[in-house]
């Protein structure tokens, strides 16, 4: 039974482009045009809508594509208790673009009581069948820790947090009842998507932004603390993975760079059960640190990009899928898009069918390499 809950031989990472009805239903109720039940209601029918297809696409992870949310990370961190939505005066800063502005505010002690991501888990629960099984993708404790601290946000943090010791323990805390929450209410398959990694990733980005105040190795030991604290004493039927990625938003990213100086840390040490990672081009770097990989965890390849429509030559796939193996043995590994579709709802540069030709393209393949 354990095998059903994934990762599978052909996977996808979670966020799907945002229908324009749903696009409009979101708009009209930032408006004060329709109320909540009314948005509501759109959003169930259109997250059916979508699960029927992922089904059609012979997949067997089932996801709401994040249609409840505006951004990957943002709206998972609105909902704890003890944080509130805000907006800074700029957004993220990507290649040749700029993100919306949205942040958060600390308020007061962080818990995870009664998280909205548990009845959003609900509705998708109930589609499962006998050949599919709900995901539920968050950020990373280490994201929002990174959230916490961004600009001048960190001002806030620590004068409700001035131990920093006790803020770790709070967030470890909290989402260790939001992840109780989901399980108690059937969650059996959690993706914990992770953007700090591919911050460490980019050297130039790193020393520039911390200007050799801060140490990568100590900075990095501490995320990889709290990732792992949050997941102490959960169930051994849980699947818990993690994606990474160097940042997906309309089509651009954040970070360039190869997994060496994060693989001893991520690869080696977190205890996650499997591995969503980016590998779509030049800027993910080699397989090499795939060693550090322990043999008793999978790897998810992400070699069809999210990014673009063209599709992939499937050679080239093969190819670079045997390549992999090189360092991960092939049963242990796996194939999905590099990210997902809509990290935030303005979505990538693609249409509604280019998602589609993509997972079936992934589908083709992993059929081929694996049988």
């Amino acid at each position: 039974m354990r095998q059903l809950y994934g990762p599978f031989r052909y996977d996808f990472v979670g966020s799907f482009l945002r229908p324009e009805r749903l696009k409009q239903a979101r708009a009209d109720f930032k408006a004060k045009k329709i109320d909540v039940q009314a948005l509501k209601q759109v959003e169930d029918e259109e997250i059916t809508k979508l699960i029927q297809k992922q089904k059609a696409a012979g997949y067997h992870a089932i996801t709401d594509g994040e249609f409840r949310r505006g951004y990957w990370h943002l709206d998972f961190m609105w909902g704890l208790n003890g944080i509130e939505e805000i907006e800074l005066d700029h957004g993220y800063f990507f290649h040749g673009e700029e993100t919306t502005p949205g942040s958060i505010k600390l308020v007061g002690k962080i818990s995870g009581e009664n998280h909205p991501f548990v009845e959003h888990y609900r509705f998708v629960k109930q589609l499962e069948d006998e050949n599919t099984v709900a995901r539920q993708t968050f950020p990373a404790p280490a994201q929002l820790l990174a959230e916490l601290f961004r600009e001048d946000n960190g001002k806030q943090t620590l004068a409700i947090y001035p131990d920093m010791e006790e803020l770790i323990q709070d967030i470890a805390r909290a989402y260790q009842t939001v992840i109780q929450e989901l399980y108690q209410a059937g969650c059996r398959n959690i993706q914990m998507d992770d953007c700090t990694w591919g911050m460490f990733c980019d050297t130039k980005y790193w020393s520039a932004r911390q200007n050799g105040e801060v140490s990568l190795e100590d900075v990095a030991s501490q995320y990889l603390r709290l990732n792992n604290l949050a997941l102490e004493n959960r169930p051994n039927d849980l699947v818990v993975t993690t994606h990474v990625c160097r940042g997906n938003y309309h089509s651009t990213w954040a970070s360039s760079g190869g997994y060496d100086p994060i693989a001893s840390f991520l690869f080696a040490r977190e205890n996650v059960d499997a591995f969503y990672l980016e590998f779509d081009d030049e800027r993910s770097g080699g397989f090499e640190p795939l060693r550090f990989v322990p043999k008793d965890k999978k790897v998810v390849l992400g070699l069809v990009t999210t990014k673009a429509a063209a599709l992939e030559k499937k050679e080239a796939i093969i190819d670079r899928i045997k390549e992999a193996s090189q360092y991960v043995d092939l049963e242990r590994l796996y194939l999905s898009p590099q990210c997902g579709f809509a990290s935030c709802e303005i979505g990538n540069k693609l249409v509604d069918q280019d998602q589609w030709d993509k997972l079936a393209l992934v589908k083709e393949i992993a059929e081929e390499v694996w049988g």
